[in-house]
């Protein structure tokens, strides 16, 4: 399944190279939006989408023969994210700045009680931004709402356990 789903996502992903080419040229984007920031091309999504696609499939695959039974929900928390993903590329894109950042403001509102963290949810999040921002910018903000979502799912989970430690 990782070789098939990588190289089905490498395949897509030249697709769209090839379509935005011939229809204007393929995109580039500046670092936050910033024209004092550089420019990081959408070319980059060629390689960084499979790699990033193998990486997290086959810890998907490590994950699923680790926990048979606690890996059923993958293909959601990947379908979840894709949408969540897309979501938030159509309101940047629409200028709907109240929404994008509610819509980040719920991330880690949701990274209390799910896993936000995990292979699947990253790889879905990445996918779903790819058509607006190439696959560099999500994978970056990927990285940063991955890390602090382990962070507030684990650490408030922490601080509760201590906390009921203490009560006892």
């Amino acid at each position: 399944m990782r070789t098939k789903a990588t190289v089905a996502i490498a395949v897509v992903m030249a697709l769209l190279l090839g379509w935005q080419h011939l229809n204007g040229g393929v995109p580039a984007h500046h670092v936050l939006a910033d024209p004092a920031m550089p420019l990081i091309s959408n070319w980059w999504g060629l390689l960084t989408l499979p790699v990033l696609a193998w990486y997290l499939l086959g810890r998907i695959e490590r994950r699923r023969k680790a926990d048979p039974t606690g890996a059923h929900g993958d293909l959601a928390a990947f379908a979840g994210a894709l949408v969540f993903g897309a979501l938030l590329s159509l309101l940047f894109t629409a200028g709907q700045t109240t929404g994008t950042e509610t819509m980040v403001q719920a991330l880690f509102v949701l990274a209390l009680f799910y896993p936000i963290h995990r292979a699947a949810c990253v790889l879905g999040f990445v996918i779903g931004m790819t058509w607006t921002f190439g696959a560099v910018l999500p994978l970056i903000a990927a990285c940063i709402f991955a890390t602090l979502g382990a962070a507030i799912y684990y650490g408030v989970r922490f601080v509760y356990s201590r906390a009921l430690m203490l009560r006892r």
